[in-house]
């Protein structure tokens, strides 16, 4: 059922945002940005290669009441003049862009991803609390994340919402999974850290980095089952991404990852790709999402899981996004200690997204 609401929402949001794409037919132009008001809240929309204009505020002599001294020769009294007034006119000239630091400069600490993580990717060093029920098995299991991806270095425009240039990057998680259904124990725990050299222009981000994920059984679990034999699961992989904007608020991906060093039942290729709809808007309000991943993996003949996710989000100034909503996952075991098993998850959850 989670799959087909999944699915359903995606579809919805793509149909709405292609309908009334921005880009279609429209001739390519300097990067700028418009905001607009939102059903959902403030709202940014971005032209083909990213965006954001509002208008300066009027020069001091074009607000009514600036100038308060008068000159008689000016006043109107009678009915004549008084018909053939017009309303003034006042030219802004050129939308002034909302953040005016458009030119590149090394920043440390920046503000803001230059390659933001994939909303349905399961293993995405961000802060996560998902409740999952899964086929054929008692209770509740919850899959969290915790972790974080920030920028160390930027060279670069010091835009958050949507940078361009070169930036390097930190992220790194740990992913625990603990079994409610027996005295919350710890079962297994993935840990992953790695670095990112990562670019963008316009519509286009790409990234190059490596990382490292290693498995591990809880204590629990090797308590209640000694005779478990412990998969020494750990990959070290170069990768490479690449991620499209196809309209401001849908975004196509792909990534390769190749494990130079790989062990009990890693195997060297793997593969991620996904769509996800996640409208540029700001406030209280929040906005809906949708997003599916597919992640294939040499391990065990090419094992593929599908992950969708769909609910409610809001993003800050920062380009930070709090989601909250549904998700269901089939594939291999997304505890990568357990690599050779097959499950089926459906449950709901909360991530932050850096």
């Amino acid at each position: 059922m989670f799959r087909w609401i999944g699915c359903y929402c995606l579809l919805l949001g793509i149909t709405a945002e292609l309908s009334a794409s921005p880009y279609a037919g429209a001739p390519k132009v300097n990067r700028k940005t418009q905001i607009a008001s939102s059903t959902f809240g403030t709202r940014v929309e971005f032209d083909k290669d990213g965006s954001v204009n509002v208008p300066p505020k009027p020069a001091p002599q074009d607000v009514v009441g600036a100038d308060h001294s008068v000159d008689s020769t000016k006043v109107h009294s009678n009915k004549t003049d008084l018909a053939n007034w017009q309303e003034p006119t006042h030219d802004f000239g050129e939308m002034a862009p909302l953040t005016t630091e458009c030119a590149y400069e090394w920043q440390v600490l920046p503000v803001g991803l230059m390659y933001k993580t994939y909303l349905a990717g399961e293993k995405e060093s961000r802060m996560q609390a998902v409740w999952f029920a899964s086929q054929g098995r008692p209770g509740i299991i919850w899959e969290t994340t915790l972790g974080g991806h920030v920028g160390l270095l930027r060279y670069g425009t010091t835009d958050a919402i949507n940078p361009e240039g070169w930036q390097f990057d930190l992220e790194g998680a740990a992913m625990p999974r603990v079994d409610l259904q027996n005295n919350s124990d710890l079962e297994s725990a993935d840990f992953r850290a790695g670095f990112l050299s990562t670019w963008r222009s316009g519509a286009n981000a790409y990234k190059v980095g490596y990382y490292h994920l290693s498995s591990h059984l809880g204590d629990e679990f090797m308590i209640r089952n000694p005779g478990y034999t412990r998969l020494n699961y750990v990959r070290d992989s170069a990768i490479v991404g690449y991620t499209r904007n196809l309209t401001p608020d849908i975004q196509a991906y792909g990534e390769v990852a190749y494990a130079f060093n790989h062990e009990d039942g890693a195997e060297p290729l793997e593969l991620q790709y996904g769509l996800q709809y996640s409208p540029m808007v700001f406030g209280l309000h929040g906005a809906p999402f949708a997003a599916i991943n597919g992640h294939t993996r040499q391990d065990f003949g090419y094992i593929t899981s599908v992950n969708i996710a769909a609910g409610w989000q809001w993003r800050g100034y920062s380009n930070h996004t709090y989601r909250i909503g549904v998700q269901y996952y089939k594939g291999p075991a997304m505890q990568w200690e357990f690599a050779g098993r097959r499950e089926t998850l459906a449950g709901a959850g909360m991530w932050m997204d850096y």
